[in-house]
């Protein structure tokens, strides 16, 4: 493994469209954090890289949904999440924002170098236009029905509803979110990265030089590769980003995903003068924390970027976590189905290292994972309070009670007490590892276990009994618990900062470096602590009770929001409608498309033919369990390929109360191609 003179890390930028919420910081931030402390108790030369992503689509969507400015929209967001940052003890050494004009002056010149070197293709293609607002619409501002099930409020992007990635002129019935009015095709030109050329040398990179990165990581690359490259565009028809900086690009910007990683460059600019030796140095490490739905950009686009740019270092892991659920439901914040995180500040004062705490032992390191109040209350008072704030306690509490607060002299040990000072170089050992391999779950028990070692030693020791008989044992054994208690700060200081600055204060210690955790004399013969106080207290059933209920609220408005009956839509002639052929059915078999999570590939019988539709159902229905149900379809749709797969109509779906899509069937069995009228 080589050796690096410096580590450069980057948290993935948050849209400043939003507050920061639990799924952000299981995902990048805590993590992120923890690394960066752990290399600086190391005393490395590392600078921990995030900032707001200003630019892009959602900004302008919520912009004009509020009536203010974008720039009213990042101000305010940029404003709370870096406080909120900052209240948290996430430890950034700059939290920067892509509106900042050195930013601004990167990017332009990062494309600038590109597009002077040819490493861009300019194309003309056919682009949606609205005639009343007189723009060009970027993919989130056109809407229509989703061809796949049937969504009417599906984006040109992506259906929310079955989560299949579209593109504009695949929606049935487009319209324009800013007039309404129903768009049409103009010629525009872009410029495109050929990313389909890097894709030899990114295969070996990824395929062959970074067998070591996380399996998810490395899985989602190679399947992006074994599909094949194409060329991705940069610049987008849009008033707000930074202008594309070249003749005839007028009223173009860069594409926010060419934009924002240039923001980690841009705010390295603006921490240092000495920039360059963490971006164009080989000695200089690397590393992107991000979630799963940036591991393309991160993994294949930057890397591509820097490489036609060929100035730059690439990085050296990307150790990109899966989503949290909240409650058994996806975090969303539309539905406003989240953990704030400048709301748990307000209402859990001074519990910062809790939540860190919760969400790192419950992290989604290799698949999603769910998040529960009630998880949360007992990982503080089975955990922290019970293992890691006992110890402690109990110690200090001791070493008060019978030596006035000074450390004693460690007298003759056996065989236990040496098995136990050994044990503690050993945990040191095994959480440096784990934090090297990106193992934060792993490593913060391994932290957690070193208070366990402490607890049994005191359980079998019972110095509390042991004082009356053998006094001068007793001194042994409290010295050796204090040893512990010394190495626990840190130890645990990545994940549990504020916790273990106030055990310091508690034993009277200075912040020790990496390098002295596992020694077995931290504490010194008269070394004078202070008096016991709790480092942790119990979480009580009221908290915990009052969160749940908040949510509960928020399910119920969802649920009324979602039960008001979808408006009528405008009469149609009766020769219209006759000219849509709805028939009943029978599925005969039925699979999962490869390589996707929401869509079904179904062999239906339609009593005309056999035929395959493709059906973003997977989410509600598993395959086995709808072999030989009678369904009604459109039977004269358009076919469609759909992941390469010709789909042949659509399944009729009703919607309930909660969002889930149900089966329209005949209430009994009747002929398959019967006629619905």
């Amino acid at each position: 493994m080589k050796n690096f003179k410096r580590y450069l890390v980057t948290s993935a930028l948050p849209y400043a469209n939003g507050p920061i919420h639990i799924g952000h910081l299981a995902g990048v931030y805590i993590p992120s954090d923890i690394y960066t402390r752990y290399l600086r108790m190391k005393g490395a030369d590392v600078i921990s890289i995030c900032g707001s992503d200003e630019h892009g689509v959602p900004i302008t969507l919520k912009a004009r949904k509020e009536g203010v400015s974008p720039q009213e929209i990042v101000d305010r967001y940029h404003t709370m999440n870096k406080k909120a940052f900052e209240d948290f003890g996430i430890a950034f050494d700059i939290y920067s924002r892509t509106s900042n004009k050195v930013h601004y002056e990167t990017a332009s010149g990062f494309f600038k170098t590109l597009y002077d070197k040819g490493e861009f293709i300019e194309k003309t293609s056919e682009q949606y236009y609205d005639e009343e607002a007189g723009c060009f619409l970027a993919d989130r501002y056109i809407m229509g029905t989703c061809p796949h099930c049937g969504n009417e409020n599906a984006y040109g992007d992506q259906c929310e509803k079955c989560g299949t990635s579209l593109s504009p002129n695949e929606l049935i019935n487009p319209h324009s979110t800013i007039s309404g009015s129903k768009p049409v095709l103009r010629d525009t030109l872009h410029w495109y990265l050929p990313l389909d050329k890097y894709e030899p040398w990114l295969k070996k990179w990824i395929l062959e030089d970074h067998k070591e990165w996380k399996v998810n990581v490395y899985g989602q690359c190679k399947s992006w590769l074994d599909q094949g490259l194409q060329p991705r565009a940069v610049s987008r028809d849009l008033d707000w980003g930074v202008p594309v900086p070249v003749e005839g690009a007028k009223g173009k910007v860069l594409y926010v995903w060419f934009d924002a990683p240039i923001g980690y460059i841009s705010a390295t600019k603006e921490l240092t003068p000495d920039w360059e030796k963490y971006w164009k140095d080989k000695d200089t490490k690397m590393v992107h924390f991000i979630g799963k739905d940036n591991i393309v950009f991160h993994c294949i686009i930057f890397p591509a970027m820097l490489r036609a740019e060929g100035s730059y270092i690439l990085p050296e892991n990307v150790p990109a976590n899966e989503f949290l659920n909240l409650e058994n439901d996806k975090i969303s914040t539309s539905r406003n189905w989240a953990v704030w995180l400048h709301e748990y500040l307000e209402d859990f004062p001074n519990k910062q290292d809790v939540l860190r705490y919760s969400l790192c032992a419950n992290a989604p390191e290799t698949k999603d994972n769910d998040f529960t109040w009630k998880d949360f209350q007992a990982r503080n008072n089975n955990e922290l309070v019970a293992i890691l704030g006992n110890f402690v306690n109990r110690t200090l509490v001791l070493t008060n009670n019978y030596y006035g607060g000074r450390v004693t002299e460690r007298g003759k040990t056996d065989s236990n007490d040496e098995s136990v000072l050994n044990e503690i170089m050993r945990f040191k050992e095994n959480v440096e590892t784990c934090l090297e391999t990106f193992r934060f779950r792993e490593a913060l028990k391994e932290a957690m276990n070193l208070a366990r070692l402490g607890n049994k030693y005191l359980a079998d020791t019972e110095p509390w009994k042991v004082i009356k008989s053998d006094p001068e044992r007793v001194k042994t054994i409290m010295n050796i618990a204090l040893q512990i208690t010394a190495n626990l700060t840190i130890i645990c200081e990545p994940f549990l900062p504020f916790s273990m600055e106030k055990l310091r204060i508690l034993i009277n210690l200075n912040e020790l470096k990496w390098e002295n955790a596992g020694k077995q004399n931290l504490l010194p013969p008269g070394h004078m602590i202070n008096k016991a106080e709790l480092l942790f207290d119990k979480i009580e059933d009221e908290e915990i009770t009052r969160q749940i209920n908040k949510l509960l609220a928020t399910k119920k408005t969802n649920e009324e929001n979602n039960s008001k009956t979808t408006p009528g839509k405008e009469p149609v002639t009766f020769d219209d409608f006759t000219k849509i052929d709805i028939r009943t059915a029978t599925i005969l078999e039925a699979e999962k498309v490869p390589k996707t999570t929401k869509l079904l590939k179904l062999r239906i019988d339609t009593g005309i033919d056999i035929r395959t539709i493709v059906s973003g159902i997977a989410e509600y229905y598993e395959p086995e369990s709808i072999v030989g149900k009678q369904i009604s379809i459109v039977a004269n749709l358009e076919p469609r390929k759909i992941k390469g797969i010709e789909s042949k109509g659509m399944i009729l779906m009703a919607e309930d109360k909660n969002g889930k899509l149900v089966m329209v069937a005949p209430a009994e069995m009747v002929s398959n191609g019967s006629m619905i009228k």
